[in-house]
């Protein structure tokens, strides 16, 4: 195969919407949609303050098989209010995570994986959603005790707010150069802080402090992939093949705090967090 077949046999996972991910992740023609569409669960507040809905909220949760096991996606629709979380779409990723624990306190194993895209709680359902996504917390902890669950950050809008301690929380992330990953993104640092202290519109400098390679190059995640669905789905396979570790990196608190008091404020830049945590591993 040369280098025109490959680049032809690779399918932008990126490009694609939540509900072509899921699929694109699950063995062929084992996908199932679960309170799809069909089933009319629109926000309630939305209207109210004449923003169009959509009747999955943007959140599609999947159910199917992984490399022959059974699995369970939760997949948040960037194309959406960015992705945003509210009462609804936070109660189907939440609801479908209580469920696989529920599968595995019956004796049935399963994969559950969320693939986020997302700039965290919707404003619109501020207090509703910040809630929804404690219970998403909730959910992760108690199920990762059984089984790793796989978060998949895929681009362009990345991971931010109360989602990104969702996926901080996850037994290993994916993500692909593309992806962000952060608490806050920079528009809303730019903002608050000021043009002074970051310009959003710096991707060259954005990327390179909260993007794909750079997380994984510090610790915050697990493995880089292209941006191509076969690659994140093998990723994916290979995480759930690792197992629960001994300790997940959200308990890791002693080695963070230590990786912190060897940070310089005043002289930071991302090849010193590379090294930082290239030392502190060794």
């Amino acid at each position: 195969m040369n280098a025109h077949d490959t680049f032809i046999a690779q399918h932008s996972f990126i490009e694609m919407g939540a509900r072509e991910r899921a699929r694109s992740l699950l063995d062929p023609g084992t996908f199932r949609e679960l309170l799809g569409p069909f089933d009319r669960l629109e926000s309630p507040w939305l209207a109210m303050q004449d923003i169009v809905c959509q009747s999955d909220d943007g959140v599609v949760v999947a159910r199917g098989q992984l490399d022959g096991q059974a699995a369970v996606i939760a997949a948040i629709e960037p194309a959406f209010q960015g992705g945003s979380i509210g009462e609804v779409s936070g109660a189907k990723i939440a609801g479908a995570l209580e469920l696989a624990l529920l599968e595995f306190e019956a004796g049935r194993d399963i994969r559950p994986m969320i693939l986020f895209e997302t700039g965290g709680v919707r404003l619109q359902e501020a207090n509703l959603g910040l809630a929804v996504i404690a219970e998403i917390h909730a959910a992760i902890v108690a199920l990762r005790r059984h089984v790793p669950v796989i978060g998949i950050i895929g681009g362009m809008v990345g991971c931010f707010g109360g989602m990104s301690l969702a996926a901080a929380l996850c037994t290993e992330l994916v993500m692909t150069r593309q992806a962000r990953l952060g608490m806050n993104g920079p528009e809303v640092i730019e903002q608050e802080a000021g043009l002074e202290e970051l310009d959003a519109a710096d991707r060259r400098l954005i990327w390179s402090m909260i993007g794909g390679e750079q997380r994984v190059s510090t610790g915050l995640a697990d493995t880089l992939v292209e941006d191509d669905a076969g690659q994140v789905r093998a990723a994916a396979i290979a995480a759930f093949e690792r197992g629960v570790p001994e300790q997940h990196r959200s308990a890791q608190v002693q080695q963070q705090l230590e990786r912190l008091a060897q940070v310089n404020p005043a002289a930071i830049d991302p090849a010193i967090l590379r090294d930082l945590w290239h030392g502190a591993a060794r």
